[in-house]
Formats: structure tokens, sequence, C-alpha cells
């Protein structure tokens, strides 16, 4: 992916900037002894920093399409990273250099993105666009003074072009085959009586015919009941039912107390009785 980036743009430079003058283009890293070599005219772009744009990060899956239209596989969305590379410009004449450098500039200044009809490679076949941005400035935590400093070369006027990489290696997971038709069936009805191809079925006291559990479910006849007797009528004129009812009752002492309570209540006493 890096490489096919460096290819575009020293195929940009050698086309719109150079446009077929003898001047070099290289990526070499600028230091002091590499500079001390330097004995023709050269457009150096020098990569010195890789991180991820986490603006761009996106969640969830990208569906993969058949010609029929149907899903065939997911995969994560491509992952954008920050390519940034140092420009720089080496002639024998600082003017030559500046000249230079100003048409580095003018010529990127024209694309928010890498041509598409130049990308090759993995970055034509993600089909999306390779955003890049020139000259602004650096971020808090680095600085270009800084940069010159670890390579232990002299500060030289300098452009700072960065591009948005989409990376898509990433894991791809199939898709199962769509659901037709055929695939879930529902009906809506009565279900069989016994007998009838219906589930299996236990008699129980009182409720017979009903379905055993984990067997499969049937709807059980309603044949009449003589084995469940009839309700018994209750109340004034009917026969009562058998029961058992408990009553309390409390007598507080005092003069009137053996009175109304009789000698049997006796004081402070308490009868119970039981009604069947």
């Amino acid at each position: 992916m890096i490489h096919e980036v460096d290819g575009v743009l020293r195929a940009l430079i050698r086309a719109e900037v150079l446009e077929g003058r003898q001047i070099a283009v290289v990526f070499d890293a600028p230091t002091r002894e590499w500079a001390a070599k330097v004995n023709a005219p050269m457009v150096n772009l020098y990569l010195y920093d890789i991180r991820e744009d986490m603006r761009r990060r996106e969640r969830g899956l990208h569906n993969e399409y058949d010609e029929r239209g149907a899903i065939v596989a997911r995969r994560r969305p491509p992952r954008y990273f920050k390519l940034s590379y140092l420009i720089t410009a080496w002639t024998k004449r600082p003017e030559d250099e500046h000249r230079l450098l100003s048409s580095l500039l003018a010529c990127l200044l024209r694309y928010e993105a890498l041509p598409p009809d130049r990308l090759a490679g993995t970055l034509a076949e993600v089909g999306a666009a390779v955003p890049m941005s020139i000259a602004l400035p650096p971020p808090e935590d680095r600085s270009f003074a800084d940069v010159w400093s670890a390579l232990g070369g002299e500060l030289k006027p300098s452009l700072d072009l960065v591009i948005s990489v989409p990376v898509t290696a990433s894991p791809v997971y199939e898709a199962g085959p769509p659901v037709g038709d055929e695939g879930l069936r529902a009906e809506f009805g009565d279900m069989p009586a016994p007998g009838e191809g219906g589930g299996v079925t236990e008699a129980q006291p009182g409720r017979g015919g009903l379905p055993v559990y984990g067997s499969r479910p049937g709807r059980p006849g309603r044949p009449d009941r003589p084995d469940r007797p009839a309700p018994q009528p209750s109340g004034l004129g009917g026969e009562r039912v058998r029961g058992v009812s408990l009553r309390i009752t409390e007598t507080r002492g005092g003069p009137s107390s053996e009175t109304r309570g009789g000698p049997s209540e006796g004081r402070g006493g308490r009868s119970e009785g039981r009604d069947a």
C-alpha cells in the first residue's frame, strides 16, 4: 500500500512538475550524511510518520454483493492511515530550490485527493478516494524542527504532504444463502383431535385426554365426563357441601358476664365450636 502511494506521487510529480527535466525523485531520509553526497538536482519525499486517522474510523460491517445483488460476504470497513511526507528540493542554488518548491506546491494544491486515473493495485480495487492535504500546520505533538533534529541535518524549507490511505486488510465473513419461500411455512387452524394424527394423550383424574408433556401437541376431544361430579347447590333449601368451619368467641370479665354467657363460659373464658 505504501509503495503504491510512492509510485503515484513519483508519476504525478514527473508528469506535472518536472516535465521531462533531469531531476530525480527519491524517498531517502535527508540526513547530514545523505545531504553531503547529493551532487545533482532532486526532489526528496521522505516518509517520516504513519498513524491512523481516527476521525475516519467506521463501525459495523460492509456487504459484498454478487451479480444478482445477493449478499455473499461481509467485511470490516476500511481503516484510513495518514502518511506524512516531508518534501524538499535539492539544487546548487537556493533560488532554484524555491522555484521548484513553488511548482510542487502549485501542482499538489490542484488536488484534494490522489488522481483516480493514476491509482493502481489495491488502491484502485478499493474504489474509495485517497484524500490528501498540503502545507497544513503540523500537529501539536510534533514540529518540523523536531524532525530535522532527529535526522541530524540542518533545517531546510519543506512542504508537509499528508495522504489518508484506506487499508482493507481484514477478515471476510461469508454470508449464508438467502432465505426463500420454502425456508419457513406457517399454517393457522384447528389442531387434529386424538386418533386423527394428533399427539399422544393421557387420561388424568377429572380431565381426560390431556396431551403428554414433550409429545406432539394435539387437540384433545371434549367428551362427556361422567366421572366428574356435578356441582352441588348450597345455601337455603339446598344440600350443604361438607366442610369445616372454625368459630372463636371471647367473653370478657364483668358483673353481667355470667348472665350473658351462662355458667359454662366462665369469667374470661373462651369457647370454640366446629361445625361440620
